[in-house]
């Protein structure tokens, strides 16, 4: 029997146990006025308030959570140097069953558990949307026929849930990076036939995000990089991941979905010692050189922007600049470590950083904000994967508040505006629009010295 063919009989028997994933919370996550009530209550929002209009949207519009597949339902706690830590307190498969030890009916039942687990979270969290892999929803099987049989089932399951709930799919992804077989990369592989394998799994994967409605797709290069610049051809590899999107962009189109917006997530190193898509203006020049820079917009993770060496926000600042902004994983790194740790935010002044750029580009249209982070392997009680979600979108709506205050005073404004004010004049604006040339320029300086408004004084205050 088919997986798909299984679905009904796997449905009945997990709606005949009705089992309840999260006891500990009863109900939707309530948020209590903090000027009206003293709640400390850790399961409650004291700053979200979801329908509460801030710069003329709803604070569910601007922030557009999302909680992610992989680290939630997935993270077992393991690490390079101890054994899962998480699975035993929770009552879903966090660790996929395997075809030589199980059946496909108990194989389909754990990943409908886990749906189940899913959902029930998303709706008590109060959150409109999730992200996945297609190996979070689904393990990957001894054949790509089996597999996708497995995830066809699993979305129609997940499709029924959504209906149920309202919840929403924000985007999808392929996992490219996990199984031996991508050591050397996917789109990057040296191996032709890896190449093709990792088209065919994105193509399942593109076309399980648009039977889902998703609204976007993300490409993440996890190991399209390099170890080793001894045996790697760069310009080889770079044409053959340009090669795979320009693939991408032919099929959605041919699925009649032109409107699904593609999202590359930059990352510096990790698993890689280099990764292609190293941060913001690399992609930016990237996409340019490979005339993609109308298809793709980017997806940062900020805990990838530090590893870059940069400021939290500079990758948001420079995608939102030249507008490719389309959606930010809303994580953070440890100043402390030098890997990606992915944890939830607790900083509000980085979060009022984020939001200054959301708001200022008029939100994340086909994006949000998505919980790509992890509870500590500590962090054994199932009620804790709440308590640090609840806490993270606190901090985001104390930031979304500050940074519409930020703009509504218009100091910050009219200080950078000030900076730049020399270039109003119509010499500047001649450079602006390429009619100016170095002979002018020179005239123009010595006519400053001529004037007696030469550089040779104390600069103007940067303020800072």
């Amino acid at each position: 029997m088919s997986f798909v063919s299984l679905l009904p009989e796997v449905i009945a028997e997990a709606a005949a146990l009705n089992t309840v994933y999260f006891p500990s919370v009863e109900s939707t996550v309530p948020f209590v006025d903090r000027n009206l009530t003293k709640d400390s209550s850790p399961l409650s929002f004291k700053f979200y308030n979801k329908d509460e209009v801030v710069f003329g949207k709803k604070m569910r519009d601007w922030l557009k959570f999302s909680v992610v597949y992989w680290h939630t339902f997935k993270g077992s706690g393991l690490d390079p140097f101890g054994a899962p830590t998480l699975p035993a307190s929770r009552d879903w498969d966090v660790i996929d069953l395997s075809e030589a030890t199980a059946s496909k009916k108990e194989i389909l039942t754990s990943c409908i558990k886990r749906v189940d687990a899913a959902f029930e979270f998303f709706v008590k969290l109060g959150v409109d949307y999730y992200a996945f892999h297609d190996r979070d929803i689904a393990p990957e099987l001894s054949t790509i026929e089996s597999t996708n049989d497995l995830l066809d089932a699993v979305t129609d399951y997940l499709l029924i849930k959504q209906k149920d709930t309202g919840v929403k799919l924000l985007w999808g992804t392929a996992n490219l990076f996990s199984h031996p077989r991508y050591a050397n990369g996917g789109a990057t592989n040296p191996d032709f036939r890896v190449f093709a394998y990792a088209a065919a799994q994105v193509k399942k994967a593109i076309e399980l995000t648009i039977k889902l409605g998703g609204s976007g797709y993300v490409f993440w290069g996890g190991r399209e990089g390099y170890m080793s610049l001894l045996n790697t051809n760069v310009r080889k590899e770079l044409d053959h991941l340009a090669a795979l999107f320009k693939l991408a962009i032919a099929h959605k189109n041919a699925l009649g979905a032109p409107e699904l917006s593609f999202f590359i997530e930059p990352k510096p190193k990790e698993p890689t010692k280099h990764q292609y898509d190293y941060d913001a203006q690399t992609v930016i020049g990237f996409l340019r050189t490979y005339g993609l820079e109308n298809d793709f917009k980017t997806n940062i993770e900020p805990n990838h922007t530090t590893l870059a060496g940069h400021a939290y926000e500079h990758d948001i600042v420079f995608s939102a600049a030249y507008d490719i902004l389309g959606s930010i994983d809303c994580n953070t790194g440890d100043e402390n470590l030098g890997w990606d740790t992915d944890q939830f935010l607790m900083d509000e002044k980085k979060a009022t950083l984020v939001m200054l750029q959301v708001l200022k580009i008029g939100g994340l249209t086909t994006g949000g904000l998505n919980f790509d982070c992890k509870v500590r392997r500590e962090s054994t009680d199932v009620e804790d994967i709440f308590i640090a979600h609840i806490g993270s979108m606190d901090v985001f709506a104390r930031g979304l508040i500050q940074a519409a205050y930020i703009l509504q005073s218009g100091k910050l404004q009219a200080l950078v505006d000030s900076r730049y004010k020399t270039w109003n004049s119509e010499e500047a604006l001649k450079v602006e629009r390429g009619e100016s040339s170095f002979g002018v320029l020179e005239a123009f300086v010595k006519n400053l010295d001529v004037t007696g408004q030469s550089l040779k004084g104390v600069p103007s205050s940067g303020k800072q």
